[in-house]
């Protein structure tokens, strides 16, 4: 593997992405991948606190208007994710916790899409205190979300190699 990481830490995008002291790189990506987190989980918890009974007068159904920014967030995640994994792929591939954050993300999207789904069965002109089977989903959801924040913020400390030319962290 580490001629495939050498190859990409050689191109002319993944030095410009992580050597570059253009604010245009890194630091914009970085915020990128930000905003894109917000909106993929600001909506997925809005849904889940809908579910678990926050928001009581509010029919799930309602939501959905709002579901364009669940995958607008998750595209712009995608991309932004996928350049700075350009940039520093020895430091991701090598750590286990980039796996299993990306786990995560697997896991909490689908969730978010299964209760979505129940959520727009739900009568939409009525408010729902209940439906079906979503309370659990929606705890479960929750979780996988803050996992997947929390390992994807541990991934800056428990790296064991940064590049492929190091032997260590520094």
């Amino acid at each position: 593997m580490d001629t495939i990481f050498r190859w990409i830490e050689g191109t002319p995008l993944s030095m410009w992405i992580g050597q570059s002291e253009s604010i245009f790189a890194f630091p914009t990506i970085l915020l990128l991948h930000t905003i894109g987190m917000g909106m993929l989980v600001g909506f997925s918890v809005a849904l889940n606190l809908r579910m678990l009974g926050f928001m009581p007068n509010v029919p799930a159904g309602y939501l959905e208007g709002f579901f364009s920014i669940f995958r607008i967030g998750l595209v712009l995640n995608v991309l932004s994710g996928a350049l700075l994994l350009v940039a520093y792929p020895t430091k991701a591939l090598t750590n286990p916790l980039f796996y299993v954050k990306l786990l995560c993300i697997v896991l909490a999207t689908a969730t978010t899409l299964v209760i979505r789904r129940r959520a727009l069965s739900a009568n939409k002109a009525a408010p729902q205190n209940h439906i079906p089977g979503s309370k659990g989903l929606a705890g479960v959801s929750l979780l996988l979300w803050a996992m997947a924040i929390s390992f994807g913020r541990l991934l800056e400390y428990t790296y064991s190699r940064l590049y492929v030319d190091f032997n260590d962290a520094g």
